[in-house]
């Protein structure tokens, strides 16, 4: 059981634009060789962005791109032809495959924070796809089968426990809130990485709300 601090993230961004990014994986100048992915997950990045603030048209490719909004309202626009508003409680997927171009931008009056994870198809190439699920149930986990994982959302009143599933890899994801996990406490912007997962448990401090990949 591997756990990182909000704090151990690596910075990006451009604060002169509005926008700031903590990296959870090796990325650019913050190359680390020991730090590329976890099972399917090569990227967790969380974004805040001013009103007005965004990413100009950009490309991806044989990438599975997960979007969560965690407070604010995400535009988002991809070279396919999708154009959307993701809210907190939607869950967004860009399959980018052999690629696609797109631009995320916060055009409301407020601050946005999302989350995007990126995770590794398991065969790269094929036609880029586009999905977005509203308001997503506790108990409804999200399926990307082109990664090989799945995405549970848990909201966790005080006191309240869940099971963590039992996986070859489980990252979890502190999107809001404070959590115990093995009587570890857990703020926002947290996460750990298990590997080989049994009988582990998460219990609510605060009104938390957790992000968990379960992958082979």
């Amino acid at each position: 059981m591997d756990i990182r601090r909000a704090d151990q993230r690596y910075p990006g961004g451009d604060p002169t634009t509005g926008i700031a990014t903590r990296h959870a994986f090796s990325f650019g100048p913050h190359y680390d060789p020991d730090n590329l992915r976890f099972g399917a997950l090569i990227a967790c990045n969380e974004e805040r962005l001013a009103p007005g603030a965004g990413f100009d048209e950009h490309p991806h490719s044989h990438t599975e791109i997960v979007t969560w909004v965690v407070e604010g309202e995400l535009t988002h626009r991809d070279s396919t032809g999708h154009e959307t508003v993701v809210r907190a409680g939607d869950v967004q997927r860009l399959s980018a495959a052999s690629g696609v171009r797109h631009v995320e931008r916060n055009a409301g009056p407020a601050g946005l924070t999302f989350l995007q994870m990126w995770l590794a198809p398991l065969t790269p190439g094929g036609d880029p796809a586009y999905e977005i699920v509203r308001g997503i149930a506790d108990a409804t986990p999200y399926a990307v089968p082109e990664a090989g994982a799945m995405l549970h959302v848990r909201r966790l009143s005080p006191g309240e426990r869940t099971a963590i599933p039992d996986a070859g890899h489980v990252y979890v994801h502190v999107a809001a809130g404070e959590a115990l996990l093995t009587d570890t406490e857990l703020a926002p912007g947290d996460s750990v990485r298990i590997t080989d997962a049994r009988g582990v448990e998460a219990v609510g401090v605060s009104g938390a709300e957790l992000l968990i990949w379960e992958m082979g």
